[in-house]
C-alpha cells in the first residue's frame, strides 16, 4: 500500500497539473490491481526474502505521464516526482500521530505499537530511497527539474544511460557485504525515525 500511495500520488499531482493520462487509465485508484508489476511487485521481493536478503524492495507499475500535457514540462515534472515521496513521508506522520494516541490511551497495545512503527519504518524508507538523485528513481527528476537548462540536459542524459547501473552499484552488496548507499541513507532515515517512533533505536 505504501507503493501504491507512492505511484497515486505522482498520478493526483501530475493530473492537477494538468496531463490526465493516468486518471484515463484509471490508476488514480488505491485498488493494487493496476498498479502490480509482476516482476517488481511480486517476483523480486518474494525471491529476496526466500533468500534471506536483508534488504527487501521492489515497485509497482509507474503510472504513465505525459509532459507534453504539462505547462512546464521540467518544472512540473519534478513536483510529480517529488509528491511520491511526500505522500509516504505524509503518512508516516500520520501513522505516527496515530500510534502516539493509540499508545496514550491503550498503553499495553504492543501489536499496533508495532504494526504501526513498522508501516512507519516501510514508509520513510521508500520515501528516502526514492530521493536518491538518480534515474529511474523520483530524485533523478526531482535533481534535472532544480538544475539549470544547460545542466539539466547534460544530467539528465547521463542518468538516462548510466542511471540504473550506478543504482545497481549503490543498492547491492557486493563492497565487503555492505552496499555504498547504506553509510548514506540509514543515518538520514534513522534520525527521521526517531522523530516519529517513540523508542526507536536503528536499523
Amino acid at each position: 500500500m505504501a507503493i501504491i500511495i507512492h505511484e497515486v500520488s505522482h498520478g493526483w499531482v501530475a493530473d492537477r497539473l494538468g496531463d490526465p493520462t493516468a486518471r484515463l487509465a484509471g490508476r488514480l485508484t488505491l485498488n493494487p490491481i493496476p498498479h502490480i508489476d509482476i516482476i517488481g511487485t511480486i517476483i523480486l521481493p518474494l525471491t529476496l526474502i526466500l533468500f534471506g536478503s536483508p534488504f527487501v524492495f521492489g515497485w509497482a507499475k509507474p503510472v504513465p505521464i505525459d509532459p507534453y500535457n504539462l505547462k512546464d514540462p521540467k518544472r512540473d515534472t519534478a513536483l510529480i516526482s517529488l509528491a511520491g515521496p511526500g505522500s509516504n513521508i505524509l503518512l508516516a506522520i500520520i501513522l505516527s500521530i496515530s500510534l502516539r494516541i493509540i499508545y496514550y490511551f491503550f498503553p499495553a497495545s504492543d501489536a499496533i505499537f508495532n504494526l504501526l512503527s513498522l508501516l512507519i519504518v516501510l514508509n520513510i524508507s521508500l520515501a528516502i530511497f526514492n530521493l536518491i538523485p538518480i534515474h529511474p528513481l523520483d530524485g533523478g527528476k526531482i535533481l534535472v527539474g532544480i538544475l539549470p537548462d544547460k545542466e539539466a540536459r547534460i544530467v539528465d542524459i547521463f542518468l538516462n544511460r548510466f542511471g540504473l547501473i550506478l543504482l545497481v552499484i549503490l543498492i547491492f552488496p557486493i563492497f565487503g557485504g555492505n552496499s555504498l548507499i547504506s553509510p548514506i541513507i540509514y543515518p538520514i532515515i534513522n534520525v527521521i525515525l526517531k522523530l516519529l517512533i517513540p523508542g526507536f533505536s536503528t536499523i
